[in-house]
């Protein structure tokens, strides 16, 4: 999730038939670059972009492009047996746009079976495909990311400026109480943002090119565990800080909103690493807002704390809201943020991504 737990939306709950995949087990150091390719023998994994832009005449947008690979309850077929149309991997891919001039999200999705060249997620360096839907990594570290979608489009391109931030323990990231409930994960923050966006017209007329900067923030997160019994949803945020530094935070909650597992990470712009436990991290909702469409009401502004520290976390726009129904059978907010510190992060701001799950209904796992 970024930590987008989303890939659990249809990751499978039991894999009977399935071929033997591998443990997430604590210890494994992360393969870079290869690492940021597909990794097939195990069942969920993601890459997740999002970031602020800004226009020429200096208005704000907030993006978001992800791609997921999901094993299938198929078990895959090798040698000669192998065939174009094998349904043991699917491929799944969102693209969003937050526009304050529009009012709303606007967001597209796109899902097919693995095959033919024309969708894929390859092992060993990222390149990801899905129609016209693409990103690729090149030998540098620059990404380029093309989604041309109904309503929107986006041909950008991500620069690093940062080294990799290993999440949790090197990068064994605890997705719960016990030692299975946990993923690979690593971040890309502060990647520097050009290229150009496609977006509708406030006024209704033909959507219209612009051209963009901005920064974003890259995840990129494979697993087999699926979350501990009783899980509902989860509030996760992650956040580029005016100062370089790089912060994220997140928590897993119960049907009764109580947290099942909680977790933040705090990077400086001089490397060093801060993590705080389940009972340093606490998110208090500051005010919510109603879905129109769904009738689903989110808490659209936190306060978070991390130790000594608090973060008021404030959405762009509040109608953020994706309804992801045709591919993974979701409906969740997810959407550009601003922080602002207060106790012993006072002075310091951001700009990120909130993602809120579980609020339409429980985040029910679906297997294929």
């Amino acid at each position: 999730m970024r930590w987008l737990w989303g890939a659990l939306f249809f990751a499978a709950t039991a894999w009977a038939g399935a071929a033997q995949v591998a443990d997430v087990t604590p210890g494994r150091a992360i393969d870079w670059p290869k690492d940021s390719g597909a990794h097939p023998a195990y069942r969920i994994e993601w890459w997740y972009v999002t970031g602020w832009l800004e226009t020429p005449d200096h208005q704000p947008l907030g993006f978001q492009v992800t791609f997921f690979r999901s094993g299938t309850t198929h078990e895959a077929k090798g040698g000669e047996d192998v065939s174009a149309f094998d349904p043991s991997q699917l491929i799944i891919a969102h693209v969003a746009l937050a526009d304050p001039a529009y009012g709303r999200l606007v967001h597209d999705q796109n899902i097919a079976r693995q095959g033919f060249g024309l969708a894929y997620a390859k092992v060993g360096q990222t390149d990801l495909r899905l129609d016209t839907w693409h990103m690729t990594r090149a030998p540098d570290g620059t990404y380029t990311v093309v989604a041309d979608a109904t309503g929107l489009a986006l041909h950008i391109t991500l620069t690093p400026t940062q080294p990799l931030m290993l999440q949790g323990e090197q990068g064994y990231s605890r997705k719960g109480p016990l030692a299975g409930q946990a993923s690979y994960y690593y971040s890309e923050p502060q990647l520097k943002v050009h290229g150009s966006v496609r977006r509708p017209s406030a006024t209704g007329a033909a959507s219209e090119s612009v051209a963009v900067t901005g920064h974003a923030w890259l995840d990129h997160e494979w697993s087999n565990s699926l979350m501990t019994a009783g899980t509902a949803g989860w509030d996760w945020f992650g956040a580029n800080l005016d100062d370089g530094a790089a912060l994220t935070a997140f928590r897993v909650r119960d049907s009764g909103g109580h947290v099942i597992w909680a977790h933040a990470t705090l990077r400086d712009r001089d490397g060093h690493t801060t993590q705080f436990g389940p009972a340093e991290v606490e998110f208090i909702p500051e005010r919510q807002w109603r879905s129109p469409r769904t009738d689903s009401v989110y808490p659209v502004a936190f306060q978070v704390r991390m130790g000594a520290m608090r973060w008021h976390v404030s959405p762009l726009i509040d109608d953020q809201e994706l309804d992801a129904r045709e591919s993974t059978f979701m409906v969740y907010w997810e959407g550009a943020v601003t922080l602002t510190g207060d106790g012993a992060s006072a002075g310091r701001r951001g700009r990120g991504y909130l993602e809120l799950t579980g609020y339409t209904r429980n985040a029910t796992l679906q297997a294929w």
